[in-house]
């Protein structure tokens, strides 16, 4: 898995856990945020919508390409359909 470098605020009761189990819960975490993050996972979950062109993408190909690119214009939203 691709240990990429994040920053997460985990709260945890010191007490009753020890720092291997701490660690061991945040590589959880970073596994599951891992799998959620992916591409695919994100062109399921969302739309675009571009309101320059009236317009809402759902296609996975129309997004891909829309995530990936390094600018978008302004009023060009990714919108959660949950």
């Amino acid at each position: 898995m691709n240990n990429t470098n994040r920053d997460l605020l985990v709260l945890f009761n010191q007490e009753l856990m020890t720092p291997q189990a701490i660690e061991h819960e945040v590589e959880l975490l970073h596994g599951i945020l891992y799998s959620v993050e992916c591409l695919d996972n994100i062109v399921t979950a969302h739309e675009v919508i571009d309101v320059n062109k009236y317009k809402i993408f759902n296609t996975p190909k129309q997004l891909q390409a829309i995530i990936r690119q390094r600018e978008l214009k302004p009023f060009v939203f990714l919108n959660c359909k949950n």
